[in-house]
């Protein structure tokens, strides 16, 4: 009889757990559901390099000295027109508390980002480290490391139409006007890494 009750104590305790269980994962799960998803743009572009030659001071085509206009006649002869730049991802969490939101810090922990240039895939490239994007509604960037070879994908285009679309991202007055990133980001849950169902296409000119 007392080996009987003890049973029915452990189904029943059981029972408890897994009821207190379910209702604690089905408050976490709405809670979740709630969370609105961060929200990102196009920032600045730094450290552009053009087969090794910075850009950051060059306005024009007449800003290349003798020795830079050899050295890319040469690599564009031979098909090559490597590039590496920073892109600044910008990021807001728009859960920050207000409204009935729920206040919450979101950890990035991939984009899994296409390079688009003049609407142009090119690239892929991806965070190398998550990133916490606070529940202040405050900006948050996320640098991008990006490589590629620009002839790749323009060389039809012609040396000086190439060196004018380096300038116009990298140079003096570039920005990242001409470019988009189609992303896949990925976050950090309770229930564990969650990636977006959908992926987006970011621009310089607002949050999405």
């Amino acid at each position: 009889m007392t080996k009987r009750i003890t049973v029915i104590k452990a189904i029943f305790l059981a029972s408890v757990f897994i009821f207190q269980s379910c209702a604690s994962l089905t408050d976490l799960t709405s809670s979740l559901a709630r969370l609105q998803r961060l929200q990102f743009k196009l920032g600045t572009v730094e450290g552009f390099l053009l087969a090794g030659i910075p850009l950051s001071q060059k306005a024009s085509l007449s800003d290349f000295t003798v020795q830079d206009g050899l050295k890319l006649a040469r690599l564009f002869g031979s098909k090559k027109l490597p590039v590496e730049f920073t892109l600044n991802v910008v990021a807001i969490n728009p859960n920050d508390g207000s409204s009935g939101k729920v206040k919450t810090t979101a950890t990035l922990s991939g984009l899994a980002a296409r390079l688009l240039i003049d609407g142009q895939p090119t690239v892929y490239g991806d965070i190398d480290r998550p990133v916490e994007i606070p529940g202040s509604g405050q900006e948050t960037t996320i640098p991008l490391r990006l490589t590629l070879d620009l002839y790749e994908f323009f060389g039809n285009q012609g040396l000086e139409r190439l060196l004018q679309l380096a300038l116009s991202i990298g140079g003096q007055n570039g920005s990242s006007s001409r470019l988009a990133l189609d992303i896949q980001p990925r976050v950090m849950t309770p229930l564990g890494e969650i990636k977006y169902p959908d992926r987006l296409i970011i621009i310089d000119k607002e949050f999405r």
